[in-house]
């Protein structure tokens, strides 16, 4: 089946302390969104990339891809006002049944073997969703009072989360809902069945200055 890869880049710098948006920042000598594309492009090459960025950061991106010779082959389009609008037009742009995943343009640590579970899976069972165990104490807070929750019940959610086409179309066809924080959430609400699989640990979101060091370290010793 073809596979998809929508990667939603619609960032800013507030948290990194820069007036840069966060996936423009560089890392290891590029942007940071670049790595991102080329870990869904050397996974497989004939997938179709769909970026989605703020209508005003498009023609900062275009010149960046001159600049550094990105010749990535890519599509983009035009982020909306939240994640769930930003998502649904990349998904106007999937113009055939088949795979789509759908990641964090800030995620650019993401290893092959976690990418191919998701595919694997969703190809299989209709959706996948990588995930890591808590390495911390869980609370939950609730009028104003919390309580321990056993943290072996708890899983920390990642990106690529990934569907058949036609069940992410259908779900993100719902009105949105403040409760969409992601892909899985926005399906499970359609009343499909979200599957788990394992993640990397290493697949963080970058919005702080820490994150960038640690990712500066992990690619210069070779993630993948």
């Amino acid at each position: 089946m073809k596979r998809y890869a929508i990667i939603v880049a619609g960032g800013s710098g507030k948290r990194m302390g820069s007036i840069v948006p966060k996936q423009f920042l560089q890392l290891a000598g590029k942007p940071v969104l670049m790595h991102t594309i080329e870990v869904f492009r050397n996974y497989d090459k004939d997938m179709k990339i769909i970026v989605v960025l703020p209508e005003s950061q498009m023609e900062h991106w275009k010149n960046l891809c001159e600049e550094f010779r990105f010749d990535v082959q890519h599509s983009v389009a035009v982020g909306g006002a939240s994640r769930f609008e930003s998502v649904k037009n990349g998904l106007a742009l999937v113009d055939e049944d088949g795979i789509v995943g759908v990641h964090d343009g800030v995620r650019p640590l993401v290893r092959f073997d976690t990418v191919n579970r998701c595919y694997i899976e969703a190809s299989a069972y209709g959706s996948a969703i990588p995930v890591c165990d808590s390495k911390e104490s869980v609370r939950i807070v609730e009028d104003g009072r919390s309580r321990a929750v056993d943290r072996t019940t708890i899983r920390m959610v990642q990106t690529p989360q990934v569907f058949r086409s036609r069940m992410l179309k259908d779900a993100y066809r719902q009105d949105f809902s403040p409760f969409f924080t992601d892909d899985a959430s926005v399906v499970e609400k359609a009343g499909h069945v979200v599957h788990l699989v394992n993640g990397n640990k290493e697949n963080i979101k970058i919005t702080t200055p820490d994150d960038l060091v640690y990712a500066e370290a992990l690619l210069a010793r070779g993630l993948n």
